[in-house]
């Protein structure tokens, strides 16, 4: 039988910028909880306002993460470094994804 060797815990941290023309609001902050979730490290946003845990989605929403709002991301556990990565690329990857959104072509054949 292997045994997995431990690893040490570490800290991470990466500045944030949301670029969500509505900002962090309830559908794209219960998202990127989700994805929070899949890791063993403790992750926070960091504001000045306080500090506030990323698993949490009352505790995300009341980070008031407006659009143009910055905040640090901070994890600390075995896998803070991949978790401050991947959940950097899924903030960036929300924004995106409204954009898409918002530029539907116009059917011009369709009858309103």
């Amino acid at each position: 039988m292997i045994f997995r060797q431990k690893r040490a815990p570490v800290s991470a941290r990466r500045e944030v910028r949301i670029s969500n023309k509505l900002g962090l609001h309830a559908r794209p902050a219960a998202h990127f909880v989700k994805h929070v979730r899949t890791f063993r490290s403790e992750i926070w946003f960091v504001t000045t306002d306080g500090r506030y845990s990323a698993s949490s989605l009352i505790d995300v929403l009341r980070a008031n993460l407006d659009c143009g709002a910055t905040a640090t991301l901070e994890a600390h556990g075995v896998d803070a470094e991949e978790a401050v990565g991947t959940t950097t690329k899924v903030a960036r990857r929300i924004a995106q994804v409204r954009r898409i959104l918002t530029q539907r072509p116009r059917d011009e054949d369709s009858a309103v």
